[in-house]
């Protein structure tokens, strides 16, 4: 049994769409953790780059990147009417706007993958989650940002799957959503994720895969309290 640990860092990396930030919520909050959304902070940077055209009909301004970079904070607030975390952006809310923008959606993974953006993303993640008691989730948290970290999940499901949650979700929130357009753009995602030259998207030796396809939330948050007994930190509990 390993010793008894409260301010754990929980790492989930995974492919696109495959609900890693309901799954880390639903953790953080039964551990009374802090949640961290790493896929969220870099569609902030993209929605920023949009705006100041440091991105240019599908081309990065290289040169303006280290400015640009210097400018950028972003961090995350609790809405207490429904306990969801909200990104900001130099203070604004732009939860809503990062993830039912398109043009994000479509340039988030192409400028993920330069150093220069992912070394700031690396190092904003680190100093948030330098004490602990945080679950993160993105692509590379396992690898890069907390190779360390005290526990560690791979997450996947079916293409066809993520797509579909992707294109309810969409709906949900009234928009007039393409499901092919969708399943494409996960599909590309997966592929720029993959093969990116700067900390591409990869299972950590030491982490543990979860195939959420046919799984419930509730089901992933039980398998979760389970792994966690199976490590020696089952008495741990917020309640």
């Amino acid at each position: 049994m390993l010793p008894f640990k409260p301010n754990l860092i929980i790492a989930i990396d995974g492919y696109s769409s495959c609900g890693k930030s309901t799954f880390a919520k639903m953790i953080a909050a039964e551990l009374n953790y802090i949640y961290i959304d790493s896929g969220a902070m870099y569609r902030a940077v993209t929605l920023a780059a949009l705006e100041r055209d440091i991105i240019q009909n599908g081309t990065v301004q290289e040169d303006s990147l280290p400015e640009f970079l210097g400018e950028i904070h972003i961090s995350f607030h609790r809405n207490e009417s429904d306990m969801n975390y909200q990104t900001f952006l130099n203070g604004k809310n732009i939860e809503t706007t990062i993830r039912q923008s398109r043009a994000v959606s479509e340039n988030v993974s192409f400028i993920s993958t330069y150093r220069l953006v992912r070394e700031k993303m690396v190092q904003m993640q680190r100093k948030i989650g330098s004490s602990g008691r945080i679950v993160m989730d993105g692509r590379d948290i396992g690898t890069v940002v907390f190779p360390n970290a005290d526990i560690k999940i791979f997450m996947t499901a079916d293409p066809r799957i993520r797509a579909q949650r992707r294109f309810d979700e969409l709906v949900e929130k009234g928009l007039d959503v393409d499901f092919d357009k969708i399943l494409e753009n996960i599909l590309e995602r997966d592929e720029i994720d993959q093969n990116r030259k700067e900390s591409p998207l990869k299972k950590a030796e030491d982490a543990l895969v979860l195939n959420n396809s046919y799984l419930s939330p509730e089901e992933q948050l039980h398998w979760f309290m389970e792994l966690l007994a199976n490590r020696g930190f089952h008495s741990y509990s917020n309640k």
